[in-house]
């Protein structure tokens, strides 16, 4: 689960983070109040959308004006700042050209800023430890930075079983080039923020720039924190502050079903039960030389309803011109795929191309309900001959 920047830099401050003093605001009146309640004379107003660039980006009704990030001199101009976002679509790199909706902006004191670097955390599962990554190259997206700069990238892995130490801080410290003052506020800095990573439950916190000021002193000038969804029931007051309106639709309604669906920009909608089996069946879409419109992991004890409302699911993203419904059938039994399958076929008035692969518990009672279901179900035999019937169906309708 993703949080605004406001809300992320509240959290980590709460934890000894530093971070600069700011307010949200939902409309240019409240953006001039909250202006007033900083010091000045310079104001930094920023959109609150789910995605970062947003300094870089553009709105779409004004392709060569300024982005998501703007300074300004007095509480005037940090109202006409608000104003120019507040209800605006902002495009960056990572919200496609779809963009997102400005619905909050951040109104944040001004800072006098030496050097910009890199800090995050984020877990490595190939080592099961906690990795604190930073770099001289902040400002920068870290995965370009990776592709032009690999060498600018310092990692320190934390066992978590015992936990960070003054010398991980060090090591960081020592390779970003900070004299002796701004190591001792980098380690301050790098201690509460792994306080925070773990006792938040986080997937990831990352501060970029992190800033360190005229005075020597190591401040998050933006943060982006993630949390581990698994783990959101050990905090509802985190629960709380998620933002609906920056998700996926179709994802909030999988969420409900207990589906593990994430959208694509493909044409092929997917079925399958099995994470790894979802995988294969994208990359052999793409092999026969198609895109996948979503990962969609119905399970292994799904039910008729929940395959139903995965179907539904699917069928409501306009970009899908076929389904492929790849099922192998071990604690999921193809009879209970075949029946929600056909209930959720006739619900919405089918109108793309289907094609069914079934293997498994129950294999042949449930091509028996797809075939005597008098719905246009094209059948296959394995996988490779499900993903080119649905590419040349999807071609044949087009």
């Amino acid at each position: 689960m993703n949080i605004h920047e406001y809300q992320a830099k509240e959290l980590l401050k709460s934890y000894g983070v530093a971070v600069l003093e700011g307010h949200v605001a939902w409309s240019g009146e409240e953006a001039a109040q909250a202006a007033a309640k900083l010091p000045g004379p310079i104001y930094v107003v920023k959109s609150q959308i789910h995605a970062g660039g947003r300094g870089a980006g553009h709105f779409k009704d004004d392709p060569q004006g300024k982005g998501g990030v703007r300074l300004a001199k007095s509480a005037e101009e940090v109202a006409a700042a608000a104003e120019a976002m507040l209800g605006h679509t902002l495009i960056t790199k990572q919200t496609g050209a779809a963009g997102r909706v400005v619905r909050r902006v951040y109104v944040e004191a001004g800072c006098d800023i030496k050097r910009e670097l890199y800090l995050s955390l984020l877990v490595d599962r190939s080592v099961s430890e906690v990795v604190i990554m930073a770099s001289t190259e902040g400002g920068m997206e870290i995965e370009e930075v990776a592709e032009h700069h690999p060498e600018k990238i310092m990692r320190v892995a934390v066992d978590p079983a015992s936990g960070i130490s003054g010398f991980h801080a060090r090591k960081l410290a020592f390779g970003l080039g900070l004299d002796a003052t701004q190591q001792k506020a980098f380690g301050k800095f790098v201690a509460a923020m792994y306080k925070a990573f773990v006792a938040l439950d986080c997937a990831i916190v990352e501060i970029n720039p992190l800033v360190v000021t005229g005075a020597g002193e190591i401040i998050a000038l933006d943060a982006k924190v993630s949390f581990d969804d698994n783990a959101l029931y050990r905090h509802p007051d985190l629960e709380k502050l998620r933002d609906e309106a920056e998700e996926d639709p179709k994802e909030l309604e999988a969420a409900k079903h207990n589906l593990n669906y994430v959208a694509l920009e493909g044409s092929i909608g997917c079925m399958v039960n099995g994470a790894g089996l979802a995988m294969a069946t994208m990359d052999i879409i793409k092999l026969y030389g198609a895109e996948p419109a979503n990962f969609l992991d119905v399970g292994g004890g799904a039910t008729k309803e929940r395959v139903t409302a995965a179907f539904k699911i699917i069928l409501s993203d306009p970009h899908v011109e076929g389904i492929l419904v790849n099922i192998f059938g071990g604690i999921m039994r193809c009879d209970v795929i075949a029946e929600g399958v056909v209930a959720a076929a006739r619900e919405v008035s089918l109108s793309v191309p289907l094609v069914v692969r079934l293997e498994g518990t129950n294999v042949q009672l449930g091509k028996d309900i797809l075939s005597k279901s008098g719905l246009p179900i094209i059948a296959a035999d394995n996988l490779a001959d499900a993903a080119q019937k649905i590419v040349a169906a999807v071609k044949e309708a087009a």
